[in-house]
């Protein structure tokens, strides 16, 4: 009981300071709306209600940006460590593709970040199918779509060596201390650096592989067998 509070503590808190840190990314005086028509929420809406008119031009609020990430990592089951992974792809994903994260496409840019990060470093896989329970009224085929263009602006780069996980846990952990909060979870140890690596190094060979053989059709990292073998199921 005490190990799962901890847990679920952990999560809490890396979840508030990944949150805190996208809102950063949110420029204080926007000259530009660089993105893509496979993250727009209105062309590629996550639910049925209407996107407002204003949706391009308003920035969202911490607390907003919190309870959208919470919610998919509390229903997904996924760990705090994942949130570390999670920035990682998002802010690769900016500089690579050249984009900005703005009011109209950062829910669907930290939804990919976070499908592709709980696919490399969780154990308990969550497929992209799982995520369409969670959000409803998603398709699994819009989710697929996402996910490949995703990775092709990665260029299929979703190495996470442990030099770049621990430049992230200490930011978010500076960023925690400046608002005088408790950073519980500690920096990964030799054991699980290890297994960071040797895991997203085999996702991105698999990827490249898929890749080559799946230009028109939809490429998912659920199509990696052998890498993970359990498939959650949400109820």
């Amino acid at each position: 009981m005490v190990m799962k509070v901890c847990c679920h503590s952990n999560m809490v808190m890396k979840v508030w300071a990944c949150s805190s840190s996208l809102q950063s990314f949110f420029p204080l005086i926007r000259d530009s709306n660089r993105s893509l028509d496979i993250f727009d929420e209105k062309i590629h809406p996550l639910t049925r209600e209407k996107v407002p008119e204003d949706y391009y031009s308003v920035d969202p609020e911490h607390k907003l940006i919190y309870r959208f990430v919470r919610t998919l990592f509390s229903s997904a089951q996924l760990t705090a460590e994942c949130a570390i992974v999670t920035l990682v792809y998002l802010e690769r994903l900016l500089t690579y593709a050249e984009m900005d994260i703005c009011p109209c496409n950062w829910k669907r840019i930290v939804l990919g970040a976070i499908l592709l990060a709980s696919k490399v470093w969780d154990d308990q896989a969550v497929w992209n199918v799982d995520y369409c329970q969670i959000l409803k009224d998603i398709t699994v085929e819009d989710m697929n779509e996402m996910e490949r263009h995703f990775l092709e602006l990665l260029q299929f780069n979703i190495n996470v060596p442990a030099s770049v996980y621990a430049k992230y846990y200490f930011d978010l952990r500076s960023l925690a201390d400046d608002n005088n909060l408790n950073f519980p979870l500690e920096p990964l140890d030799n054991q699980r650096a290890t297994k960071l690596e040797a895991i997203s190094r085999l996702c991105e060979d698999r990827y490249k592989d898929l890749g080559k053989v799946t230009i028109r059709r939809s490429l998912s990292a659920d199509n990696l067998v052998g890498v993970r073998t359990t498939h959650a199921v949400l109820s």
